[in-house]
């Protein structure tokens, strides 16, 4: 297999599936190209109909949406277990990934991720409106009747994979949660597989000026 995945610093999509890989130890080869510039979209032509990250080349088979990467690898080399075991825990997994997928907009656009950045941004209600339901999400998980482990669904899952970026994103911009969902944002940040990926971010020396908002805190 072959992930192709964007700035590690930036790309939130790209690590959605590479965590998904390196928490299970899948063999892969890791193809990491430099947004916005000519080469990575040269790159991609032939290979993802989007000219976007994260694909996922195995074999003849390209994949080039997160979502479909992350069931594609839970149902072709994980036996099913990035997802909770019942169906209707797995129903609820999904529909949680598909928020992260579908939703938090304003999120998203005010607050990019930037792992070497710590910033202050205004956040309007919108924004604020976003923080709160994503709480809300962790604070019920965490909760739940019979909940055990440290993650969302117990034991570590697809739908932690889609969390992770919006945890640093929290990180980057100081922003303000509740206890319980702190703490869960604080167990996101410890995972050493998260650790590498954030130890490589700090690496980095491109600049993508879109996601460089904010004001240095």
């Amino acid at each position: 297999m072959q992930l192709y995945i964007g700035n590690k610093n930036y790309s939130t999509w790209s690590l959605r599936a590479w965590l998904l890989l390196e928490k299970f130890g899948l063999d892969y080869e890791e193809i990491k190209l430099n947004l916005a510039t000519e080469s990575f979209y040269q790159t991609l032509e032939g290979i993802s109909p989007t000219l976007k990250v994260p694909v996922l080349v195995d074999g003849d088979v390209a994949i080039w949406e997160t979502l479909a990467i992350l069931e594609y690898i839970n149902e072709s080399y994980l036996s099913g277990a990035a997802l909770p075991k019942s169906a209707p825990e797995r129903a609820r997994a999904r529909a949680l990934c598909a928020e992260v997928h579908s939703s938090f907009g304003a999120l998203k656009n005010a607050l990019p991720m930037n792992i070497r950045a710590k910033r202050y941004v205004e956040a309007n209600s919108q924004v604020r409106k976003d923080i709160h339901r994503v709480e809300t999400i962790f604070t019920e998980q965490m909760h739940r009747d019979g909940q055990k482990g440290e993650w969302l669904f117990g034991e570590w899952s697809m739908v932690d994979a889609m969390f992770a970026p919006v945890c640093l994103r929290f990180d980057t911009y100081g922003v303000e949660l509740s206890a319980c969902a702190r703490k869960y944002v604080e167990q996101v940040l410890a995972c050493p597989v998260l650790s590498r990926w954030r130890d490589q971010a700090l690496l980095e020396e491109e600049v993508v000026q879109c996601n460089e908002t904010g004001v240095d805190r």
